[in-house]
Formats: structure tokens, C-alpha cells, sequence
């Protein structure tokens, strides 16, 4: 999105573990001479490397905007989900919120939690955004219900999978697919304590993750906690009809074009997953991640954001 109207210079930081004190001092020195040659920092996520940027930039008298993602600002302790369960990058975190020149928000739920860590100079709200070129409907939908994740033992809560395997078992008539890379064992466990009605996919590529958007009729996003749900507005720009939790900014995004339940209230699931196969609501999800959710709306939100920057 940037590039269609700015020179863009790239410091790639890995997104894995801080590494060695040479790779550290690497990354430092990499983002200080990126920000010394440059206008605007722009970061994703509140975290280390977007710390040196805003350091840099206010150092060097140039701009910064800081994406917030949502674990940055999240506060789960009876999950161990959220960078402010840690000490050291909470304090982080507060820095950046409140030295970068603007942060960006990806809903009025995470604006809302960014708000109550620190007050930033500036604070917009732009939504995350889908290619809803490529995230379409095609062919003919069957009765199908999905949910996309990666696999891991801390999802099986964070992501709601217990609700929907236990969803699955009070609709033994509907196909469930559960479709996401695994991340450690717990996916053995999960196939054995299945129903036969859920089917594990771990996609080979994202071809394969749009051939489910589009056959199925229902998208299940039932989290503990989401700040936005990309998955879930794929899904709804491929004519989804979508049934999520109360919690985070998931009621946000679906409006009232889906089906809201509790959080982990197996027999409500099942029950909105009833309705939403047969209420023809698809076109209007897609009509929502149109008008809403598309990347080109995103990006000319934050080329304003730039240039009143």
C-alpha cells in the first residue's frame, strides 16, 4: 500500500526470539541508519524493534507510526495471553504508545485497551484490511463449517477448538473443518477426542485456504479474546456466514450480518451454527468486507494518516 505512493526502505527484524547480542546490535544499528535516511518510520506491533524505531526517530527529529496488533495491550493472566503480563515490555509497550507520533488501531475494541496502557499523542482507528479480489465467492457452497487457526495447545482456549469439536458432536449431520498448521502435539490429541464429523486440514498453500473459504457456508471464529479477526473477514468476503464469540472486537466486525454467541457455550453454538446454514446471509457478509474491510479502504486511510504526518 505504501509503495504506490512513497520510496519505501525495509528493515526486516525476523519476528522470532531477540538472538544473540551480535544480531541484536545488528538489528539496532540496521533500524538507526534506516531511520537516519528516512521521513517516517512505520512499524508493526508494539514490541522491541518498533521501541529502537521510535527512539531513533525521536532522536533524529523524524516521524513515527506504530501499528498495535492486540497482544501488545492485552491483559489475559487467566490465559497467559498479553505482552503486559510482562514486566519489561510492558514498560516498552508504554513507551511507544506514548512517544510515537501516531499509533495506529485495528479496531474501537484495541483502541479502546490501547487507551487504558497510555495515552499516545495521536490515536486512529483504521481496520485491517483483504484483498476482496482474491477473497471472492465461487462455485457452490455445501454445509460446511470452518474455523481457521493454527493448532496448539494454548489455542485449543485461546482460539475456542474445544466449543467447536464440542459443536461439531451436536450436529453429527454437518462437516466440520478445522483448518491450521500445528504448532506442537496437541493435535494428536485433538484428532483422537474428535467426532467423525471434524475433519484436520493443514493447508499446503493459501490456494488451499481459499478453496475452504469458498465452499463453506458458515465461519466460526469462537476466541477467548480477537482485536480484529483477519481470517474472519476473509471469510466473509468469500460470502461466510460468520459465528463468533462476544468477546474482543469480533461483535465489531460481524455487525449484523452473523450470529453472536457466549464464549464457550457449546449448546448456543450449536445452535447459531443451526441458523446460520440456512439464513442465506452470505452475500451480505461479503457486502460488509466490501465496504468495510477491503485493502484499498485501508490504505487510503493511512496514506492520510502519513501525509497529515
Amino acid at each position: 500500500m505504501l509503495q504506490e505512493n512513497y520510496p519505501i526502505r525495509e528493515v526486516i527484524t525476523g519476528g522470532g526470539p531477540a538472538g544473540s547480542l551480535v544480531q541484536r546490535l545488528s538489528l539496532g544499528l540496521a533500524i538507526f541508519f534506516g531511520v537516519l535516511r528516512t521521513d517516517i518510520t512505520f512499524s508493526w506491533f508494539a514490541h522491541n524493534h518498533s521501541y529502537l524505531a521510535v527512539m531513533a526517530s525521536r532522536l533524529l527529529g523524524k516521524k513515527s507510526v506504530v501499528v498495535i496488533g492486540g497482544y501488545e495491550v492485552a491483559n489475559e493472566p487467566g490465559i497467559g495471553y498479553g505482552a503486559i503480563l510482562d514486566p519489561e515490555l510492558a514498560k516498552r509497550v508504554h513507551y511507544i504508545i506514548e512517544h510515537a507520533d501516531c499509533i495506529l488501531a485495528v479496531s474501537e475494541f484495541s483502541k479502546g485497551e490501547i487507551l487504558a496502557v497510555a495515552q499516545p499523542r495521536r490515536i486512529e482507528m483504521i481496520y485491517n484490511g483483504i484483498d476482496i479480489s482474491v477473497f471472492s465467492p465461487e462455485g457452490e457452497k455445501g454445509d460446511v463449517v470452518l474455523t481457521v487457526c493454527f493448532v496448539s495447545t494454548e489455542n485449543i482456549r485461546v482460539k475456542g477448538l474445544d466449543t467447536f469439536i464440542n459443536a461439531a458432536r451436536q450436529l453429527p449431520e454437518v462437516r466440520f473443518v478445522l483448518l491450521g498448521g500445528a504448532l506442537d502435539n496437541v493435535l494428536k490429541d485433538l484428532k483422537q477426542d474428535a467426532p467423525r464429523n471434524v475433519k484436520f486440514v493443514q493447508p499446503s498453500s493459501p490456494d488451499e485456504l481459499l478453496n475452504w473459504y469458498r465452499r463453506a457456508k458458515v465461519y466460526c471464529q469462537l476466541s477467548h479474546r480477537e482485536s480484529f479477526g483477519v481470517a474472519l473477514a476473509e471469510a466473509m468476503s468469500c460470502e461466510c456466514v460468520p459465528v463468533v464469540t462476544d468477546r474482543g472486537a469480533l461483535p465489531e466486525v460481524v455487525g449484523d450480518v452473523g450470529f453472536v454467541v457466549p464464549y464457550g457455550d457449546t449448546r448456543a453454538t450449536a445452535d447459531a451454527i443451526s441458523r446460520a446454514l440456512i439464513s442465506g446471509m452470505g452475500p451480505v457478509a461479503r457486502e460488509r468486507a466490501c465496504e468495510i474491510f477491503s485493502a484499498e479502504h485501508r490504505g487510503q486511510e493511512i496514506r492520510r494518516v502519513i501525509t497529515t504526518l
